[in-house]
């Protein structure tokens, strides 16, 4: 009944096997290279460069991906993981040039996620690599040894990938891109139905747009894993991130459009042509995304585009033929919307890897795909060298402890000083809370299994009986115990461990109690570095850097509505300043998310804060593309209008920026209005203006009206609805 029990809660926890796979592999590849080096070759330092090369890449390294590229990433990581050791094992002769180097490699491994969050997942066993090899004996002539055993575990890990028991292909970003793609273009169809057909189906249109929102969910960063999450610094990374921001403001859009609905539905209308070829572009566009995906055609869209700007009614005159003010409010909707699916469907392509042509505008939008990818990485670089980069934070924290606690290992002589390290890795996180989290199984895990190893050790002195084992209690300290709980895991860690050294230097239950010794060390220095340096975690660089976004962000409106009035230039460098803080924040979005936050407080919905700035950015693009600077110039009723309403939109990013800044929310959220309503105030001077000024009033003042929306769901409680979601219409 026992073991009837336990299997039922493995399986509980582990559906699919994905960690007793896992176990698996690591189990057959541990023990294959540390029989055939120990017993087989006779080689002590190959059988132990062998088993932690397996240990640190088979469980400390979270790879991304199927099997065979998991496989290709193991591979082709040999050259770092050799040059590691070779750093390690030339430094091992003096406790402060090992101590240098772990504080340099330290740093340089945990902060190159920077440019490759992928690096993140491999950012523990490259140090663990640098670790093993920077502590005595100093023995430069076993380098040949130490990195044939590291060789060989590796390449077996790697064929174990993918040959034994290999995990599920796991769904893609781009997978979730192209579902959302899917739902978001059958809303687009029923709100096209809606605006043309008298008895479209509501239901099924509002039945379509909660699965819109719901399949855009899992596009959010903070819902994805570092290691799968689109943050790379590369033109195909970038390109996705694109595509979800685009997509996010198509359902906007529409979500918009569909609240404007006339009452009557008009037949051919042009807004309900625009969002049916929308919605067949966004499906191409979602399908290309997948393996063996067409390249979407933009040549559909293009035309619907400029059929559209050509027939825009303008109107004449204040009576019968004045301009039909709600209709221009849809078609300026729909070609707002229109703008953001072919953002969607370029990025799409620069996604899957095509080059940027002649067709692939807007040019501003995705300069970057011109560029080499080592200059979009050396930006990515230079953006986080930055006084409130959270990962600096976590990379300048991390090194310094595990420096601290390599000449604190040196300078005491432990025997086994490399665990002082491995305790201060596992115990040490980006917060001072999850440190203290982390610290107590650690300390009781590791305590249990020193008693119970120590215990065995006095009983059992024959190594060959913990050769005999050493498959079980791979299997358990790495399956068993990582479904369990941290307790168990630690716990029966330390009992591998122990196992392990008995074979390679035996000293008894002694040995033991170096292991406790070590960890108790490495754990208080982890918990002190936690809290001494930047013990608040991502938390307070994130709120800092939402600060700073909304601000750049009210910069852009302001200065995109003084451009198209005459009174300043193209705002590109408000606008160049938003994507900037966009990288930081994104960074500490990030963080956040892997980090505890106490349930009592009131949270910032922080997805609504970073929409709030992917409005700003490609709508200001695309609003300048048809309203060029200067297009409102000479009329002072549109300049009073929009100038007032863009104070009053600046005002409220300013107070939203001062309460995020303090992880709190207070006041009512400002009022969503129509476009149609904004006119209302200057309807009777519609007629003295010229038919073309109107259309650009109307798009600048939807563009405004859509920005109000997104500030209004910063506020708007995350609970019980989608993020970002308006109000039912």
């Amino acid at each position: 009944m026992l073991a009837t029990c336990l299997l039922g809660r493995l399986r509980r926890r582990d559906p699919g096997y994905a960690v007793l796979r896992r176990a698996a592999r690591l189990t057959l590849v541990a023990s294959i290279v540390f029989y055939g080096c120990r017993y087989g070759a006779g080689s002590s330092v190959l059988a132990t460069y062998g088993l932690f090369g397996t240990i640190a890449a088979g469980s400390f390294a979270q790879l991304p991906g199927p099997a065979t590229q998991r496989a290709r990433i193991l591979v082709t990581s040999l050259p770092a993981i050799w040059a590691l050791i070779a750093a390690g094992s030339l430094l091992a002769w003096s406790t402060w040039a090992a101590a240098g180097g772990m504080l340099v490699i330290g740093f340089a491994v945990a902060f190159g996620g920077v440019v490759n969050p992928r690096l993140v997942g491999w950012a523990s066993a490259f140090q663990l690599f640098y670790i093993l090899a920077s502590f005595p004996p100093y023995q430069p002539g076993t380098l040949p040894e130490r990195l044939g055993g590291v060789t060989l575990a590796i390449v077996l890990l790697a064929a174990a990938e993918v040959l034994v028991w290999p995990d599920p292909v796991p769904v893609s970003y781009r997978q979730r891109l192209a579902e959302a793609a899917d739902g978001v273009a059958a809303f687009l169809d029923s709100a096209a139905t809606a605006l043309t057909e008298p008895h479209a189906d509501d239901a099924d249109r509002d039945a379509r747009r909660e699965r819109a929102y719901d399949v855009l969910g899992p596009l959010d960063l903070g819902r994805n894993p570092p290691a799968w999450a689109p943050t790379a610094a590369g033109a195909q990374d970038r390109a996705l991130r694109i595509c979800a921001a685009a997509l996010r403001d198509v359902l906007a859009e529409a979500d918009r459009l569909a609240a404007d609905a006339p009452p009557e539905p008009i037949p051919d209308l042009t807004a309900a042509r625009l969002l049916r070829v929308g919605a067949d572009t966004t499906r191409a566009a979602g399908r290309s995304l997948t393996p063996g995906g067409a390249p979407v055609d933009l040549g559909g869209l293009d035309a619907a585009i400029g059929r559209a700007e050509a027939t825009y009614p303008v109107g004449e005159g204040d009576g019968p033929n004045a301009a039909d003010v709600p209709r221009l409010c849809r078609d300026a909707a729909a070609l707002a919307l229109a703008d953001q699916v072919r953002v969607f469907a370029v990025g799409a392509r620069l996604a899957t890897g095509s080059r940027p042509d002649g067709v692939d505008a807007p040019p501003a939008l995705f300069d970057y795909a011109v560029h080499r990818q080592w200059t979009l990485y050396w930006w990515q670089f230079r953006s986080h060298l930055a006084p409130r980069s959270a990962h600096l934070h976590s990379s300048l924290r991390l090194a310094v402890a595990l420096a601290i606690a390599r000449v604190a290992a040196g300078m005491l002589h432990l025997t086994h000083g490399f665990w002082v390290l491995l305790a201060t890795l596992t115990v040490l996180r980006t917060s001072a809370a999850d440190t203290r989290t982390a610290l107590r199984p650690a300390v009781l895990g590791t305590i249990v299994g020193a008693l119970v190893s120590g215990g065995v050790m006095l009983v059992v002195d024959q190594p060959i009986v913990y050769a005999v084992i050493l498959p079980v209690t791979l299997i358990l300290a790495f399956g068993v115990g990582r479904l369990l709980g941290p307790i168990w895991q630690q716990a029966l860690f330390t009992v591998l461990l122990t196992g392990v050294f008995t074979q390679l230097h035996p000293e008894g239950w002694r040995l033991a109690e170096a292991r406790l010794v070590d960890v108790l060390l490495g754990a208080v220095i982890g918990v002190l570095a936690g809290v001494a340096m930047w013990p608040r975690g991502a938390s307070h660089d994130l709120r800092h850097n939402a600060a700073r976004y909304l601000a750049a962000s009210a910069d852009a409106v302001e200065q995109t509505v003084e451009a198209v009035l005459g009174g300043a230039p193209a705002p590109q460098r408000a606008i160049d300043r938003v994507r900037r803080r966009m990288v930081l924040i994104d960074s500490s979005y990030c963080q956040y998310h892997s980090e505890r936050h106490d349930p009592h407080r009131q949270q910032v919905d922080w997805d609504a804060v970073l929409s709030a700035g992917h409005h700003v950015v490609p709508g200001a693009e695309s609003l300048l593309r048809r309203n060029p600077p200067g297009c409102l110039a000479g009329w002072p009723a549109a300049a009073a209008l929009l100038r007032d309403t863009a104070g009053h939109l600046r005002s409220a990013y300013d107070d939203l920026a001062e309460e995020v800044a303090h992880g709190r929310l207070s006041g009512p959220p400002p009022a969503a209005t129509t476009c149609a309503e904004e006119l209302d105030r200057i309807r009777p001077l519609l007629g003295e203006a010229d038919p073309q000024m109107v259309r650009h009033l109307v798009e600048v003042d939807r563009w405004l009206a859509g920005l109000t929306d997104s500030v209004a769901a910063i506020r708007r409680p995350a609970a019980g609805g989608a993020t970002g979601r308006r109000d039912e219409p």
